[in-house]
């Protein structure tokens, strides 16, 4: 029983969290960005990490992949990978995110004539070492660029063949215009057969985004979908999407850069029809709030009630792609901690 009030700040940071939807690439940070331009003798067209952050406006999902892209040229070496994963990693351990599934863009490296080999082996020995030294424990999921073509993606697929215990899946970003889920159907049909889950982004309010989600249920059978909120808006989707379990990756604090909104109201009604929604901070660097900033963002604009909070993180391990013995033992720590918070959930 509750003895004195609750503490939602301290509540939510010091609880241990999962996040599913976070573009590692989307976690440089405007220092690390000029840092490495530096070591790699890339020319900038800021003078000063603060003047990079004044020209993040975005106010749609062209104008966010502009700047996005842009500043990955400063990825060049493998150890500018590592020192990308680890410091995200090492933040996230910071707000007490103890598990993590962690989208790469490799695409976006390979056309700049950077070696798939040497992307992924960056991430992948940041990844063991802040597992050993942080305590935190990470899985990728490797995405394709929608606005690249069907070939390409399977051409990435294929690179990734003698990688594949280090992916945990796929999924599908960027420019969703005119590049709908069908178009990579054969894609992620391998990728099923080589035993990856599967997952794709239906962005908010984006063009024929309810013909989207209807793909990624009856004609991928994805596992997850990624954003995903306009499907309040057909009956039929949402049941759908009950029926099946999915999962939703929720980004408030992205959201509001696309639609002036956290969406709380709409989180809130996912939460009224028993949605797996959990909450993300997508491209935490770029919109300046990471996992803990969404989550009070999301409880202060919507005055969500701690049982609601333990419901979404929750949530975040029941549809993490683990094993149910691994997910038990999240959902104990869960449990412990909302225990200890003098907290009891009903």
């Amino acid at each position: 029983m509750q003895t004195q009030p609750l503490d939602m700040q301290q509540f939510i940071c010091n609880m241990p969290k999962a996040e599913l939807h976070v573009h590692l690439e989307g976690t440089l940070e405007p220092e690390l960005s000029f840092a490495l331009a530096t070591k790699n003798n890339i020319p900038l067209e800021y003078d000063t990490p603060e003047e990079l952050v004044a020209a993040y406006d975005f106010h749609d999902l062209p104008s966010f992949l502009k700047i996005y892209y842009a500043g990955m040229n400063v990825l060049q070496q493998e150890e500018d990978f590592y020192q990308l994963t680890w410091d995200y990693l090492a933040k996230a351990a910071s707000e007490n995110i103890v598990y993590v599934e962690l989208f790469f863009d490799p695409q976006a490296h390979t056309c700049r004539g950077v070696s798939f080999e040497t992307i992924i082996t960056g991430i992948h020995k940041a990844q063991l070492d802040a597992e050993q030294k942080l305590g935190i424990r990470s899985q990728l999921i490797m995405c394709f660029l929608r606005e690249l073509s069907a070939e390409s993606a399977m051409e990435h697929l294929k690179l990734a063949m003698p990688y594949l215990p280090w992916l945990v899946g796929v999924g599908l970003d960027s420019n969703e215009q005119d590049n709908p889920p069908a178009k990579f159907a054969a894609v992620f049909e391998y990728a099923r057969a080589l035993d990856l889950k599967l997952t794709m982004h239906c962005d908010v309010n984006q063009q024929n985004t309810l013909t989207h989600i209807k793909q990624c249920l009856d004609d991928i059978q994805v596992d997850r979908i990624d954003h995903g909120v306009n499907a309040l808006q057909d009956p039929a989707l949402l049941a759908s999407i009950k029926q099946k379990q999915l999962g939703l990756t929720v980004c408030p604090v992205s959201n509001r850069f696309v639609v002036q909104s956290l969406t709380s109201n709409e989180i809130r009604q996912m939460l009224e029809h028993d949605l797996l929604v959990t909450i993300n901070s997508d491209d935490p660097a770029y919109f300046r709030a990471y996992l803990n900033d969404n989550f009070l963002a999301l409880q202060k604009e919507g005055h969500f009630s701690a049982q609601d909070i333990v419901t979404m993180v929750k949530n975040a391990f029941n549809v993490a792609w683990l094993k149910d013995t691994e997910i038990s033992q999240y959902l104990y720590q869960v449990d412990l901690y909302v225990k200890q918070a003098q907290y009891q959930a009903a």
